[in-house]
């Protein structure tokens, strides 16, 4: 098997249509510069010379059949204008699984994951599911499918377009500029560890448990893919923990503040509770470049930085792994609410999938081309609901995604 990279390299200040560096340009490596020590994405060798890539798509839940429909229509306009095939399978996960296998994972959706170069994930869960005992509901599907690949490493950016500044719950002269990256260990910590489950006390009351738990190793590379993002980006890291009260926080801290003194010299460490990184967030966010943290504060701290950006429609995310295919989704949920009313924003899971190109398949070209639709549709006008303000033109889910085809259809051949 060939490999290419986690691509920590390419994870500089933020994605090309966010910072208005030029596609194509230097500042996207060549495949086999971008090899680093954060990690690897399996690629065969076969796949890198005909640029036919197998594809896994999960459309999931509520509006996620949706917005993968515009994905995909994406993706294949983009591999047509770039010489790329793709090979898309489609299979059940989470409620939809459920109703269809009565099981929110079925192993035939793991191994065609695990059999592909990358997966595409929409969205999970929903109401319908909410009364579910724990092994039915449409999130334990999802922790099984991120521990059956191993993506240990979740990686989400959280960047104020310019042109979506006033779209910020936050005042202008606070959103503007933020580039946030965090770091979230995917794989471990309560959302894994044992011993879990119900019991009654002696008072004869029902009570629950989970255990935080992390290991040396486990702690050690995430550690060490935060510190190679931030060396590529303004050479800064957050550790995110709470020392002062947890015993697997001050692990946490000891192991991030070892790696960094023996390893990353260069990079600036800092550390802060997670109640007050919350706080900061909202306060100055600007302060932060990357941030590393666990499962359980990566969870919050991320919904939180991506609020930051106007919308959680806006921001896609990558989960990789140290040698199978990542997994790329965007980070809103399934929005039950307004499933099937036309009115999703699909711009997030259109960036997973340049997410995808980028940094699980090494084609940074054809990401950098979908990634200019969504710069030109914005620099347009066009929003969808949870973007729309005075003096735009509102459009639904399928109209955004007719504008990004209709874009990469027009706008000029770019040389293979």
């Amino acid at each position: 098997m060939a490999m290419v990279s986690l691509n920590c390299a390419s994870l500089s200040s933020t994605s090309a249509f966010a910072s208005g560096r030029k596609f194509g340009s230097s500042a996207y490596q060549s495949r086999a510069a971008r090899i680093s020590k954060c990690g690897y994405v399996k690629v065969t060798a076969a796949a890198q010379k005909e640029r036919s890539y197998k594809v896994t798509l999960l459309p999931g839940d509520g509006i996620g059949p949706e917005i993968m429909n515009v994905a995909v229509d994406v993706m294949r306009t983009v591999g047509d204008r770039e010489g790329i095939k793709f090979e898309f399978t489609e299979k059940l996960v989470g409620g939809a699984a459920i109703d269809e296998t009565g099981v929110p994972l079925p192993d035939d959706t793991l191994e065609a994951c695990r059999a592909s170069d990358a997966v595409l994930l929409a969205a999970i869960g929903g109401y319908k599911w909410d009364s579910n005992p724990p092994h039915l509901k449409p999130e334990t599907g999802l922790l099984g499918l991120r521990a059956g690949l191993e993506v240990f490493a979740n990686l989400r950016p959280a960047a104020v377009l310019p042109q979506l500044a006033d779209a910020s719950t936050l005042k202008r002269e606070v959103a503007e500029g933020v580039d946030i990256m965090v770091v979230r260990e995917l794989i471990g910590g309560i959302y894994f560890g044992e011993p879990r489950g119900f019991g009654v006390n002696e008072g004869g009351h029902r009570y629950a448990y989970n255990t935080m738990v992390y290991s040396v190793p486990e702690i050690d590379r995430i550690a060490r893919v935060a510190f190679e993002t931030a060396r590529k980006r303004q050479g800064r890291l957050c550790s995110v923990d709470k020392a002062n009260v947890l015993q697997v926080s001050q692990l946490w801290r000891e192991r991030v503040t070892a790696i960094g003194k023996d390893e990353y010299p260069d990079v600036e460490l800092s550390h802060m509770y997670v109640d007050n990184a919350a706080m900061q967030l909202v306060r100055n966010p600007k302060q932060f470049d990357t941030i590393v943290t666990g499962n359980l504060f990566g969870d919050i701290l991320s919904d939180i930085s991506a609020q930051l950006s106007g919308s959680i429609g806006m921001l896609p995310s990558s989960s990789m792994s140290e040698s199978g295919p990542g997994l790329f989704e965007p980070i809103h949920g399934s929005a039950p609410d307004i499933a099937g009313q036309d009115k999703a924003n699909p711009l997030a899971q259109v960036l997973s999938a340049a997410m995808l190109l980028k940094y699980g398949l090494g084609e940074t070209k054809a990401a950098g081309l979908i990634e200019a639709a969504v710069a030109t549709a914005l620099d347009k006008g066009y929003r969808t609901g949870d973007l729309m303000s005075s003096g735009k033109t509102l459009v639904g889910c399928k109209k955004m995604g007719d504008i990004l085809l209709e874009t990469l259809e027009t706008s000029s051949r770019v040389t293979v």
